[in-house]
């Protein structure tokens, strides 16, 4: 078979269908799957209200991935500075126009419909960067006013959702943005002169802090401080790691959700809930599956030929990892309680539809592995 029949072959659904990592969608499977079962626990062995949502939602987010998965390349990259640029207009709006929950305003509602805008800058953040250095060229990369702009394009996000006020999410735009800007081969003294910068500007960022993220702070560093106020998640969720001990206490048989010790349940603290009932074996077995997920990404990004599709799926397998690190931590003690979901997991329409979008496009840049982008195939300056 010469190269344009096997070129005309991929072009074609089926040729496309073969090309998708099923393995990796597989295991996209298994994780939804263990969380419908941690869902169905928690709602006291019943798929209303959470778990029945959760199932129908990742159905209809499966066929978008494979959907997503057969589109052209070229149109997520011609997307993905509009994207970026509509979800940096929505988080400027959210201040002025956003829900109130809890003290902060990070969602907007259109009609009979709310969302977070911070859910679709980090897909859109992802996407303008992959593009950007793929017009860009490794040449470049480290020179001072390249450097500058995608700087600038992190910033920004992370300062308006700072603002609603969401520490967790700005915390991830950083450690995506930086982490694609690495990947793309940015110079490492950037890197380690924004470390030392950080941390002597550490007493500033500490001064401006809100009131309630202090005291996540001084919380975690001493969870005795307000057993009933501040510390009260924290406390439950290691009483609830320490009582499931190695194997666990079983199947719905966890006392600390089942007797609604364990506050969120269903969302934040579900890697709790589980490690309860399933104990270390089961936490760890599920950190094992993470793993097995993110090798898989890593696999696919190495064999791809253009620096876009690299970066997308790169860039989703940061977002994948920071997210699953941090909640895992922050429900273990290891870092402050911060309002971040188990990807996948956690009960959630927004992050599980967010997660999946990020797949999908990830996906279709494997599917398009092998194919050769030019800085002038997509138009525009960028």
């Amino acid at each position: 078979m010469n190269l344009f029949a096997i070129a005309n072959q991929h072009q074609t659904i089926g040729g496309k269908l073969a090309r998708v990592n099923w393995p990796l969608l597989a295991v996209v499977c298994l994780i939804a799957s263990i969380g419908l079962a941690s869902l169905y626990s928690v709602a006291g062995g019943s798929y209303s209200p959470w778990g029945q949502r959760h199932a129908f939602r990742f159905v209809a987010c499966v066929g978008m991935v494979l959907a997503i998965a057969m589109t052209p390349l070229r149109l997520w990259m011609g997307l993905a500075y509009p994207a970026y640029a509509i979800a940096l207009l929505l988080l400027a709006i959210v201040p002025l126009a956003g829900t109130d929950a809890l003290g902060a305003k990070r969602w907007l509602a259109v009609g009979g419909l709310t969302f977070q805008p911070a859910e679709l800058m980090k897909v859109a953040l992802v996407a303008m960067l992959a593009r950007y250095y793929q017009w860009l060229g490794s040449e470049r990369v480290s020179r001072p006013l390249w450097v500058a702009l995608p700087l600038l394009a992190i910033v920004l996000p992370v300062v308006l959702t700072l603002k609603q006020p969401d520490l967790g999410t700005a915390v991830l735009f950083a450690a995506v943005g930086l982490s694609l800007m690495f990947l793309a081969g940015v110079n490492i003294l950037y890197f380690i002169g924004g470390i030392a910068g950080g941390v002597l500007a550490a007493p500033i960022v500490w001064s401006r802090l809100h009131d309630y993220q202090r005291r996540r702070i001084e919380v975690f560093l001493d969870p005795e401080r307000d057993p009933l106020g501040a510390g009260y998640h924290i406390t439950q969720s290691k009483i609830a790691l320490g009582s499931g001990g190695l194997s666990g206490k079983g199947f719905m048989q966890g006392t600390q959700s089942q007797l609604n010790f364990l506050p969120e349940k269903h969302t934040d603290f579900i890697f709790t809930t589980l490690a309860e009932e399933w104990g270390l074996i089961g936490a760890l077995g599920l950190l094992c599956v993470y793993g097995v997920m993110l090798t898989l990404m890593i696999g696919m990004a190495l064999r791809c030929k253009n620096q876009f599709s690299r970066l997308v799926i790169a860039g989703t397998g940061v977002i994948i990892f920071v997210y699953a690190f941090i909640n895992v931590a922050m429900v273990t003690g290891l870092v402050p309680v911060v309002g971040v979901p188990l990807p996948l997991l956690s009960y959630g329409g927004t992050s599980m539809t967010t997660i999946m979008f990020a797949i999908g496009i990830a996906m279709c840049g494997y599917v398009h592995r092998s194919e050769q982008v030019r800085r002038g195939d997509i138009g525009g300056w960028f």
